[in-house]
């Protein structure tokens, strides 16, 4: 069978203070068809999955361009028709074909198109036609459209948060199209709604059995996938919330059956799932009693992943003000302050103004008087089965805290970003990384406690005190109202 794969994605935040422009897509990841990496990558993991598939010479591929743009704001209407024209130019080159598979996020806004996911394989089967297995691997922080449903045969979203599993359900996406391909399975696809939007943690109970129990259903009674789409806070379209799909094959009665069943069980656990968060002083507070080892500390509200800047300066000022020591901190956005101090170069001691300077959520600037105790260039940090890029590092050093700066605007994942300028993360008291979730499988093993913050923020936790125009409501937690259950497709 002939394959083509491709990706395409970014996770939009409609709060965000700057846009999302073709340049955030060639800073993170930006692999013109032949050149990606010989490793999964959130844009290329369908793509890698193909690679290792076609490797029995029993199908053909073509690989087309993998993108993925750091969150931020609204991408603009040139970026996101110039790549989605790229790639289905390719798609059509590449005719016939019998699979396509795409990486996508599930939550790109863009200027004109509130689902760029819809309407890029909508786009695509208009191409394709019926009768070629199309599908596409999403984000868990999607937003499940009707309009999706209607254009893929199959739709695999993460399971995991951190999504440390990007790759297997890569896999799985591969393995289900490839038997829709050869007639084997006849996948019918069901969404139901679960009247609520809830930030879901999956290391954690409740959720960590949920996942189990949705991984358990696969396989049994004709269920081909189940997948929870929690959906993204802070994107202010028509379909936010979270959702449920799932894919049977060829039994419509009992996925509708079914998807309405798990929507009602997520509805009951709402306002158990999340992780919670402190106050700044609140977790400072608790570095006194603490056990020996760092407490790990999540910034929550400056998460770039998330479509923050990753330059608040809100936990570093308060951790001056209380003249705290032992403190690491990272990785913070600030490319302005990462210049200067490459040019001072190692060992220089200077003053140097840090963070605050994308909007008024950033906090004020810091002045410092600092020593440059670390570089890096081209750095990286480990992410599930891949890496992430960090561009130009530099470790500060001030007043009894240590700063990693970084000049590729990007969240924690993983205690390279320390390590790769000679900070070691479990020498210090407290561990301050600026990430929601994706940093728990790297600073776990490390961390005695960890303890999620609530600061001032971009992707501050309290998202339903934000005003909302275009999302569907009723909806928990914005209203008191018993969640609205309802089946949206299938």
């Amino acid at each position: 069978m002939r394959i083509f794969a491709a990706g395409l994605g970014t996770e939009t935040n409609t709060f965000a203070p700057f846009p999302t422009g073709e340049r955030g897509f060639r800073q993170t990841e930006y692999f013109p068809s032949g050149t990606h990496p010989d490793s999964p990558t959130f844009s290329g993991a369908p793509l890698y999955a193909a690679r290792q598939l076609t490797a029995s010479g029993n199908h053909e591929l073509v690989e087309g361009l993998c993108t993925f743009a750091e969150p931020a704001g609204v991408t603009t209407r040139q970026a996101y028709e110039t790549l989605r024209d790229h790639i289905l130019d390719e798609l059509k080159a590449a005719m016939p074909v019998d699979i396509v598979a795409f990486s996508m996020h599930g939550a790109m806004i863009a200027d004109g198109y509130d689902d760029c996911e819809g309407d890029m394989l909508a786009r695509a089967r208009t191409i394709v036609g019926p009768d070629v297995a199309l599908g596409a691997e999403l984000d868990l922080h999607c937003h499940f459209t009707p309009a999706m449903i209607e254009a893929a045969d199959v739709i695999v979203a993460f399971k995991e948060y951190p999504h440390t599993d990007f790759y297997d359900r890569a896999v799985e996406l591969l393995d289900l199209l490839t038997a829709t391909a050869r007639g084997d399975i006849r996948p019918v696809m069901s969404l139901a709604d679960t009247g609520i939007l809830d930030m879901i943690h999956t290391t954690r109970e409740p959720a960590r059995s949920l996942v189990d129990r949705l991984s358990a259903l696969e396989g049994n009674d004709g269920v081909l996938s189940v997948s929870l789409g929690h959906g993204f806070p802070w994107g202010d379209v028509k379909d936010l919330g979270t959702r449920v799909l799932v894919v049977t094959d060829n039994r419509p009665d009992h996925g509708r059956e079914l998807a309405l069943s798990l929507a009602s069980d997520v509805a009951a656990m709402r306002g158990t799932l999340d992780s919670g968060f402190m106050s700044i002083d609140e977790a400072y507070e608790r570095v006194a009693t603490a056990p020996s080892g760092p407490i790990v500390m999540a910034d929550k509200s400056d998460n770039a992943g998330g479509g923050a800047p990753g330059d608040s300066t809100w936990m570093l000022q308060r951790a001056l003000e209380r003249q705290m020591t032992s403190v690491a901190l990272g990785p913070l956005w600030d490319p302005i302050a990462v210049a200067t101090c490459l040019d001072a170069g190692l060992g220089a001691t200077l003053g140097l103004r840090i963070g605050g300077k994308m909007c008024p959520l950033s906090g004020a600037p810091v002045d410092l008087t600092v020593t440059v105790t670390g570089i890096a260039h081209d750095a990286y940090q480990t992410f599930g089965p891949g890496t992430s890029p960090l561009g130009d590092c530099v470790a500060v050093s001030g007043s009894g805290i240590d700063i990693v700066l970084n000049s590729l605007r990007t969240q924690a994942y993983g205690p390279e970003l320390f390590t790769n300028v000679g900070i070691d993360p479990a020498r210090r008291n407290v561990v301050i990384v600026k990430s929601t979730q994706h940093f728990y499988a790297g600073f776990a093993p490390i961390a005695a406690e960890v303890v999620y913050v609530g600061a001032p923020g971009v992707v501050a936790p309290a998202y339903h005190e934000l005003t909302f125009n275009k999302a569907q409501r009723p909806r928990w937690p914005f209203d008191d109202d018993e969640p609205q259950i309802r089946l949206i497709a299938g």
